[in-house]
This record gives structure tokens, sequence and C-alpha cells, in this order.
């Protein structure tokens, strides 16, 4: 019935690993542990191996020309100045007493509209530290505000993650975002509980070198700048109001257009898509190497293994879903491979057990937030590297990091109890 042991397909995810953590390229690191993986659990069958790393990663062809299309909503965002916008208006119309809770919520907003997590915190860290050295927040709050704020957003975005998801699922994007909506809410919850916390205790101030000294820049209107996500979500919601079909593909660059047509940036249209496509070529090169695994995975017999390891500790097998999330995403140090991963090889047996696809995806997604940003990812170096955090004190808020997709997952799995009564 399978081709591939599941001792092949744990040493092929194991190699991958040690090589991403031996700062190895995450792609290259996960084609070679697919390779060894495939070769050990099929006795050395090296056409079989190929055959199938290449079927895994064409079936990421869908998910990577989305991706590469939303690239261009990122790029009119943040070039355009709509991202700063947004954020600087949720700031300021929030004020200083309520500074962490704005902060979490503007980098929510503006990971929920399009834009990438880390490119999110990154946007909003200068209006962050501006405001935490005004009110005299830690560096520590600031950074879990955003941080949280992101995973928060992320799982009901049109990002790549969301979009891996759904392909994988065979179910609607838009659908898939509006699932997460709840555990979304209780996550920023938790996020802002959790910065107040970081706020009264000792940690880093911020610093007059930490405030950007940059040349006063020509924002757009908040109008302007919102025009551009909600033509996004309006054409992506026209599947489930109107059962009109409009594909990402289709809804994410019409977006990025609109949002340079209505800030006045026509002429610079090329150039942003340009910028939005360097952005996402890293993570499609990535997805392509991670549906080399995937195969590899998804044709071993790994997953009865799995299946036979939740029914020895009489575990129901909808726990699948967020363990699957919580332990690829902790093993590639990233949303989108971890939950690409995890969908693409257990889909099928969540399927088979009768878990609702959508349900499915929804718990795979949010657990994928819990250990996303552990050291070997670049995720960890970027947002402590937003608020110049060195890395033993960036290290110190994972637990915090990690509770705040744990609440977003435990609701999530609650839901899914709650549908099944």
């Amino acid at each position: 019935m399978y081709n591939f042991t599941a001792i092949g397909a744990i040493i092929g995810m194991a190699l991958a690993i040690i090589l991403i953590i031996k700062k190895f390229h995450p792609a290259y690191s996960l084609i070679l542990g697919a390779l060894v993986g495939g070769l050990i659990g099929s006795h050395g069958d090296l056409a079989l191996t190929v055959t199938t790393m290449m079927n895994g990663s064409s079936s990421m062809i869908t998910s990577v020309l989305r991706i590469m299309t939303s690239g261009i909503l990122a790029g009119a965002l943040i070039k355009t100045g709509a991202a700063e916008k947004i954020a600087q208006v949720i700031v300021s119309k929030l004020g200083n007493k309520r500074a962490l809770f704005a902060v979490a919520v503007a980098t929510m907003i503006i990971c929920a509209v399009g834009v990438f997590i880390d490119i999110s915190v990154i946007t909003v860290a200068p209006i962050a530290l501006a405001i935490g050295k005004e009110a005299g927040y830690n560096k520590q709050s600031l950074l879990i505000a955003m941080i949280g704020g992101g995973k928060a957003g992320n799982i009901i975005s049109p990002n790549p993650n969301t979009i891996a998801v759904s392909e994988s699922f065979g179910v609607d994007l838009t659908s898939l975002m509006m699932k997460n909506i709840i555990p979304a809410i209780c996550a920023l919850i938790a996020t802002v509980i959790l910065a107040t916390m970081l706020s009264k205790k000792e940690g880093l101030q911020v610093l007059d070198t930490d405030l950007e000294k940059t040349e006063s820049k020509e924002l757009p209107s908040f109008t302007k700048a919102i025009v551009g996500p909600v033509i996004v979500i309006l054409l992506l919601a026209l599947r489930p109001i109107a059962n009109i079909a409009i594909d990402p593909m289709i809804a994410l660059p019409v977006g990025g257009l609109i949002c340079t047509v209505a800030t006045g940036n026509i002429k610079k249209f090329s150039s942003f898509a340009e910028f939005g496509l360097g952005k996402v070529t890293g993570v499609s090169i990535l997805l392509l190497g991670t549906g080399t695994i995937a195969g590899i995975i998804k044709a071993s017999a790994l997953q009865s293994a799995v299946i036979y390891v939740l029914n020895v500790f009489n575990m129901p097998a909808f726990l699948l879903a967020p363990i699957a999330g919580i332990l690829m995403a902790g093993a590639t140090a990233s949303t989108t491979a971890g939950a690409t991963v995890a969908a693409q090889t257990f889909s099928s047996v969540l399927a088979s057990e009768g878990v609702n696809a959508l349900a499915a995806g929804a718990m795979i997604h949010a657990g994928s937030t819990v250990i996303d940003s552990l050291p070997h990812g670049s995720f960890f170096h970027a947002t402590g590297g937003s608020v110049n955090m060195n890395i033993s004190e960036r290290m110190k808020l994972i637990a915090y990091e990690a509770m705040v997709g744990l609440t977003s997952t435990i609701v999530a799995v609650t839901l899914y109890l709650i549908s099944t009564i």
C-alpha cells in the first residue's frame, strides 16, 4: 500500500531538520532530506524516490502561482506606504494608553490584509518603538504585541500559509480564513494580556538610537491606503456570498493594482510588483522544496504509524491536525512550510477518519503558529532585529509566542468539538 517505510520518512525529516539548524538553505535541506529518506524508505529505489519527490513538488505549483501573484499586493501595500499608514492610524486612534493593544491590532490587520507576518512586524516596529519610548514600554512587551498580533492576523489572511493549506484540503480560501476568526480574536486577547504582563517586568528600554532617523515621507490617506485590501476581501468573499468564484491569483494582484492607482503610484506599479515578487521568491522556492519531503511522507507508512500511536494512547484522530501543524512548523521553523507539510501529508488521513476538511485545515493552520519562530528560522532573527534585540533576549520570548499560538489552536479545536456535538 505504501511505497516508503515510516522509518525512512522519519530519517529524511530528521536530516532536513538537522541541516536547517546547521544553517543550510531550508529548501535544499528539505530536498536532500526527501532524497535520503526516500532511498532508505524504498530500499534504494532511486527512480521511485525521484518520481515521488517530483510529484510532491508539482502538487505545490498552484499554491506557488497564487503566492507569486500575492507579491503584487504585498509590494503595493509596502512601497506605497499604505501598510505604514494603516498602522499609524490604528495606533494614533487608540492612543498611548492602549499602546500595546494598538500595536497588536495594527500588526494583526496589516498581516490579515495580505502582508507577510515578518514584514508586518518590521513595518509596525518603528511606530511601536516610538510609542514605547514615549509611553515607557520595554522592547519585550512591544515585540510580543507585534508578533502575537501578526500570528492572529496570519491565520485569517490570504498569505502563503493559508493558500497552501486551502490547496491541500481543497477548500475555499475565504472560508478557511473565516473559519479562524474566533481563534484569531482569542489569540489577540492573549497577546495583549501577555504583552501587558511583560511591560510590568524589567526589560530592555527603547533608546534614542533605536528610533529611525529617516526623512519625512508623504503617506497616502487612510481611505486610499485601505481600498486595495478592501477590494481583495470583497472579491474573495464573492464565492461564499454570491457563489461567484474569483481565484486568489486574480483577486490579490487586482487589489495591488487598485492600491497603486488609489495612491497615485500607477507609474511605479511595475517596480512595486518586482519588489513584491522579490519578497515571495524565497517562500515559493521553500514550498517547492517542502513539496519533495511532503511527497515522500505522504507516500510512506508514517501516516498509518501516527494513527496507530494515536489509537494506542486512545487519542481521537482529529488531534492529528493540530499536533501535525505544531510539530511540522517547529521542525521547519516556518508557518508556511510546517502548515504545508502537515496539510499535504495528513489531509487524506484526516478525511478518511471523518474529520471535516475545513475544520482540519483550520486546526493545522492554527497549530502551525505555536512554535514556528524557533532560532533556526528567519522569522526569529527578522523580528528580533526589528527592535534591535540580541539573540539571548529574543530567545526568552519564545514561550510567550507559543502561548499565543496555543491559544488559537485550543480555540480552533474547541470549535471543532462543538460542531460535532
